[in-house]
């Protein structure tokens, strides 16, 4: 899947008028499905993981859906625990850095401006549009950022220190 492939299905299943899915979950839907993941139509392990975490405000849902794709990827492309789990890091360590100088931030209340933990501030969130733009905006940076990183020579050999992400 190009870049520009995943771009086009995180807009669609965002942007979906059902919006069935979130940040966390559209990104790790991508992304499974560019890595050539298993069950790549499965988005339950980010259920939880929009709004910063259950709505807490805490670390970007694009982020955390990134991070669990990251780190099956890395479990499935690197043979050594240890290794994957400092490779996984690294990745979404430098994906965290571009994110927060593309967006300023990383924690979803940061980025929103709003509290959304209630039913009636998150309704608010959801009539005022906002998600079309600033959520949108971070969603497709983090799946462009990382559509192509199966395909990335950093896996190939096995590398003796964690790999960075491709530019």
């Amino acid at each position: 899947m190009t870049r520009d492939q995943a771009s086009a299905q995180a807009r669609a299943l965002f942007l979906d008028d059902r919006h069935p899915y979130g940040c966390a979950e559209t990104v790790l839907l991508v992304l499974k499905e560019a890595f050539g993941l298993p069950d790549p139509e499965d988005p339950s392990p980010a259920l939880a993981l929009n709004g910063g975490v259950a709505y807490s405000g805490g670390t970007c849902g694009a982020i955390s859906g990134a991070a669990i794709a990251v780190g099956l990827l890395a479990g499935r492309r690197v043979g050594d625990h240890a290794i994957a789990k400092g490779a996984a890091r690294e990745i979404v360590a430098a994906l965290i850095d571009e994110f927060t100088g593309r967006f300023g931030a990383v924690d979803c209340r940061a980025l929103l401006g709003h509290e959304i933990r209630s039913a009636e501030q998150h309704r608010a969130f959801v009539e005022s549009g906002a998600w079309r733009r600033a959520c949108m905006d971070q969603v497709v940076f983090a799946v462009e950022r990382l559509a192509d990183l199966d395909a990335a020579p950093i896996w190939d050999p096995e590398p003796a220190s964690p790999p960075t992400t491709p530019a």
